[in-house]
């Protein structure tokens, strides 16, 4: 990857404020700002090969900011078409900065429940880790993705993807100060509580509402039988690269201005761009997570960020930098 020269980057950045919500975030689009400046910056990225998503236009953009409303379908396409122009070498990234959930769901003749973890978008139609891993699996070979998840519940958001650094990992854990914080998270209650409202229809499955209301932009977790959905879940040989905020069954933190005492910012997201700034060099994707975890737990989070991908992948270099873009 690293031997190929003239490759493209293109990113999508997503943050979801849900403003004037019971749901409202802070600190979100901050990070996708923030990371579009170090993209740009540090990672080589031109500005018209980013796009950005955002239910708020960034202070200052006024109406030609380009940002585009994250809805589900908006994230959906904006990923399509960087995937579609996508050729052998180039290098993929997508942030997403927001909340993040657990669906409850039960596969037809088997007698559990499991979780599957979604992003949520800022009209609640959820992308789950299955279309993560469609999309994973249509980037061309000796092409990566790296998504950043700064949301709840993100571990294990590319389906079926190989943890590196994760719940098995053995974290040591100092005494923590307690953190005024606001967890990432909408609870599956509410999200079907919210459908419900939409829809009308009294039903306890997240699917039924999210075909009623969306139909075919729904997730591909409900739209398709489960026969089909066997077919995505394959494990096989790819580039998808996943920084989770944390593991699947824990939270990630919001910072409200007024706790930080400064600008508003996702832990996850900001502990990233303090392990950039703190070391120019490059930097493979295991030693963003450590040094990331480890800058976390210094300042009292209870919150483990994840690494999943291919053993390769795993001590390749983050965003795949040069030497010489270090002297930017």
């Amino acid at each position: 990857m690293e031997g190929i020269r003239n490759s493209k980057r293109l990113a999508v950045l997503v943050g979801c404020n849900y403003p004037d919500t019971p749901n409202e975030l802070h600190g979100c689009i901050n990070d996708v700002l923030a990371m579009r400046d170090t993209l740009i910056n540090r990672f080589g990225f031109e500005p018209s090969n980013i796009e950005l998503l955002t239910d708020v236009a960034p202070a200052g953009s006024g109406s030609g900011s380009g940002s585009t409303m994250p809805t589900g379908a908006n994230i959906k396409l904006a990923l399509a078409r960087m995937v579609d122009q996508a050729q052998e070498g180039d290098v993929l990234y997508f942030h997403y900065s927001g909340h993040g959930t657990r669906i409850s769901s039960m596969k037809p003749g088997f007698p559990f429940r499991r979780e599957e973890e979604a992003i949520v978008p800022c009209d609640f139609n959820l992308i789950t880790d299955l279309d993560l891993r469609q999309l994973v699996n249509r980037v061309p070979k000796r092409a990566s993705l790296t998504i950043l998840s700064d949301s709840c519940h993100s571990g294990g958001l590319i389906d079926k993807e190989k943890e590196q650094i994760g719940p098995s990992s053995v974290v040591h854990k100092d005494d923590t100060v307690n953190l005024t914080t606001k967890p990432k998270t909408i609870p599956f209650s509410a999200v079907l509580q919210h459908l419900s409202s939409l829809t009308n229809i009294s039903s306890s499955d997240v699917g039924t509402h999210l075909l009623e209301f969306f139909g075919s932009e729904a997730s591909l977790r409900f739209r398709l039988p489960f026969v089909e959905l066997d077919l995505f879940q394959t494990p096989k040989p790819d580039d998808g690269i996943l920084l989770s905020g944390c593991q699947a069954d824990e939270t990630s933190a919001d910072m409200d201005p007024a706790v930080t005492g400064g600008k508003a910012y996702g832990a996850f997201s900001n502990a990233v761009q303090m392990v950039l700034v703190e070391d120019p060099a490059p930097l493979s994707n295991r030693e963003i997570v450590v040094r990331a975890r480890k800058i976390l737990q210094s300042k009292g989070f209870e919150q483990h960020p994840c690494l999943y991908c291919s053993d390769e992948n795993a001590d390749a270099t983050f965003l795949w930098q040069q030497p010489q873009a270090s002297a930017l």
